[in-house]
């Protein structure tokens, strides 16, 4: 039998890709660019290091926690949002140009996915950065981000931060929204029990009263049956169809 629900495979996440290389050019940028005995430079390297390290973590974590997954995911969110200010500050303070959303560079940092599915025409080839190593990953930037200017590396990282962010965002209404929709994973492990329960006495999940879909099993969250289960409606929250059990 399978797991209940899939975890790990992070690997194969853009938002981990991109936090990767975010990661790994921080670094490299701190070494060349900020005074080592600073401690901006131990708190811009976490926290590039916490947006990559929690998505991962979040990943393993789907296994047994939606809320467990759902914390660390934005807790990469926050880590790298302060790794953001970071660079914003870094230019202002030195003032250094900070490139515009349209600026021509900022567009051809954003292109670089496309640009790159565009240019496979063989299709026996990779067709899509996923299918790169890090390293392959990173050269694809390289022009920005091993550049000697510190004002290029900075805007570059900053682009690749909204992208990363973006990408984060996508990532948490989804989880969110499978929560509502499917609940945890102790509801989920729940109903699987009675489901093959049920398969053994032939007594099907209920469907739902108001609109006749099937019912899940959930744990009421508060109110004077907290704790206990119902069915509730697997629509929710379009439809609020409840049947006790």
């Amino acid at each position: 039998m399978g797991r209940i629900r899939p975890s790990g495979g992070y690997r194969s996440l853009q938002t981990f890709q991109t936090a990767t290389i975010v990661y790994d050019a921080t670094v490299w940028f701190c070494e060349k660019f900020i005074d080592p005995r600073s401690r901006t430079t131990d708190q811009m390297v976490q926290a590039a290091r916490s947006g990559r390290q929690n998505i991962a973590e979040g990943s393993r974590a789907a296994a047994t926690s939606s809320q467990t997954e759902l914390r660390l995911v934005n807790v990469a969110r926050s880590s790298l949002e302060e790794l953001l200010l970071d660079y914003e500050d870094f230019l202002r303070h030195r003032r250094l140009k900070q490139w515009a959303a349209d600026d021509p560079e900022a567009l051809a940092v954003r292109r670089v996915p496309r640009e790159f599915r565009k240019n496979r025409t063989d299709q026996t080839d990779q067709t899509d950065l996923s299918d790169l190593s890090d390293q392959q990953r990173f050269t694809l930037y390289a022009r920005w981000l091993e550049h000697g200017d510190p004002a290029i590396r900075a805007n570059a990282l900053i682009c690749l931060i909204h992208q990363t962010n973006y990408l984060l965002d996508q990532q948490i209404a989804a989880l969110e929204s499978q929560f509502i929709t499917e609940g945890g994973y102790s509801e989920q492990l729940a109903a699987a029990r009675l489901a093959a329960r049920n398969k053994k006495s032939n007594d099907p999940i209920p469907r739902c009263p108001l609109c006749g879909k099937a019912m899940v099993l959930r744990t009421a969250k508060a109110g004077k049956n907290a704790g206990k289960q119902f069915w509730g409606c697997s629509a929710y929250p379009e439809c609020k169809g409840v049947v006790n059990l």
